[in-house]
């Protein structure tokens, strides 16, 4: 009787399934099935918004000033999945077939705001909705897990449409000038110059009394370096911590670090007025503001820091 059972429990294994039976194969991204199935979906993907692709570049490369940090965000994404290689190359392809209904629907988005109701950040929107179905769809629920942040952080390489630009962006200004004016006339008081504001233009006058008008909207645009600031904490975000609650502080902070920068940003071009007015534009006022980049990318730094000191994360000693 045990010579029956033993007999019996050699011819099957875990699951019903024979020991010298095939066990069912399900293939692995970085397989050489799975990469000819992400070459070609990669190909089909890349020629179906091949025109939205070149769009964007062409708007990143007329105004890299405001949207240089465009061309980094692949970059970026790509970098968080390579850190998750070894998670993703033993994550099972399923396809799950619900995904086919985000995939279509942005196909569909994406068709109408080129060609309906032309809108370009919306057809942005529809190009990533898309890229989430067709990752659900042919590699599952496990896959779309580990990749849904990278893929989720593409969209601040999308381009904010004009209008919420001229909406949003005159408020931050204003914030900007009041603020400069506030740190202008305390370096003023020490150094000898005075500072008037007007609406959002800043007038720096020099102890000789020559008068220097800096027009703050031409200076810092507010609502472009706040994109730029919370893409650079969503990407200390992907790389230095897995909680949500940890990602959603650093967000959070990034827009009052991007005003706090921003109004730095406009006092340090006051000053140079006082010097030269033409260090105010061009590439000097360029330069100031990926100098600023440093300062912030430390302070993200450090709150993470604090962050992981208070709570640790999974799996620290």
């Amino acid at each position: 009787m045990s010579g029956a059972a033993a007999t019996s429990g050699s011819a099957s294994g875990a699951g019903g399934f024979r020991d010298d039976a095939p066990a069912p194969r399900i293939w692995g991204l970085f397989s050489r099935a799975g990469l000819i199935t992400t070459s070609l979906l990669t190909l089909a993907f890349v020629g179906l918004y091949f025109r939205w692709f070149l769009t964007q570049g062409e708007m990143s490369s007329k105004k890299i000033e405001d949207w240089g940090h465009a061309f980094v965000i692949p970059l970026i994404s790509g970098y968080v999945i390579w850190l998750r290689r070894e998670a993703i190359a033993r994550c099972p392809i399923r396809p799950f077939w619900p995904g086919l209904i985000p995939l279509l629907l942005g196909a569909y988005a994406y068709f109408f705001f080129l060609v309906g109701v032309p809108n370009h950040m919306l057809a942005g929107g529809a190009m990533l909705l898309t890229l989430f179905g067709a990752v659900a769809c042919v590699g599952g629920a496990a896959l779309l897990r580990h990749v849904f942040a990278p893929i989720a952080y593409l969209g601040f390489a999308v381009t904010i449409s004009e209008r919420i630009m001229t909406d949003v962006t005159f408020k931050l200004q204003i914030i900007s000038s009041d603020g400069a004016f506030v740190l202008l006339s305390l370096l003023g008081a020490m150094f000898g110059f005075g500072t008037e504001i007007s609406g959002n233009v800043l007038t720096v006058t020099t102890s000789t009394g020559v008068e220097h008008a800096m027009n703050v909207a031409e200076a810092c645009s507010g609502i472009r370096m706040v994109v730029a600031f919370v893409a650079l904490s969503g990407a200390v975000a992907l790389i230095g911590c897995n909680e949500w609650w940890k990602r959603s502080a650093l967000l959070l902070i990034s827009v009052p670090v991007a005003v706090l920068m921003n109004v730095i940003r406009v006092t340090v071009l006051g000053v140079l007025t006082l010097k030269d007015p033409r260090l105010a534009e061009g590439q000097a006022h360029m330069l100031i503001g990926v100098l600023l980049l440093v300062p912030s990318l430390l302070l993200f730094m450090g709150v993470l820091w604090a962050l992981n000191r208070v709570v640790k994360p999974e799996g620290a000693p």
